[in-house]
């Protein structure tokens, strides 16, 4: 179990203690497609979804993710966040939004876990206000892309 920072050497749950690190400048970066109707990215597109600016509101509910990490991952550490932010690409041949979550801080621990749940939040937010136009959509593809700070250096995954 050497390679599992959250368990103990009995192998129970564990918040990991990270009293002894100093605190360095750290940023991670995740992202996460959802893949939608023509109708459906059309009508984000237009501004034509009935329940408002949907891309505005997924990066709001996005960034309120972020600074809530802790309350939902049970062994995350409360983390000062400096910086969240939620971008979007569009894909209009293929019908897919991307979000795009970077989260920054200056701590003792990293702020991967809140950049996923940036992305993943804001994804589903997308789905919470367009499902009356399209309940087929598919969310996917949630990944960390990058990750910079810490003991462990910099992560950056190989895309295909």
């Amino acid at each position: 179990m050497s390679d599992f920072t959250h368990f103990d050497e009995d192998g129970n749950a564990v918040m990991v203690d990270v009293s002894h690190k100093s605190k360095t400048e750290r940023q991670a970066v995740a992202t996460g497609k959802i893949t939608m109707t023509a109708e459906c990215y059309e009508a984000i597109v237009e501004g034509g979804i009935m329940k408002g600016d949907v891309l505005g509101t997924a990066r709001l509910a996005g960034i309120m993710a972020v600074k809530q990490t802790a309350s939902l991952i049970p062994l995350c550490h409360i983390i000062p966040v400096e910086k969240a932010s939620i971008d979007f690409e569009m894909d209009g041949t293929n019908h897919v939004i991307t979000a795009c979550c970077t989260v920054k801080t200056t701590d003792k621990t990293g702020v991967e876990m809140e950049a996923i749940m940036g992305a993943t939040v804001a994804l589903l937010t997308i789905y919470d206000m367009c499902k009356a136009v399209d309940k087929g959509m598919t969310i996917g593809e949630v990944c960390l892309l990058e990750k910079t700070g810490g003991k462990s250096g910099t992560y950056r995954r190989v895309m295909p």
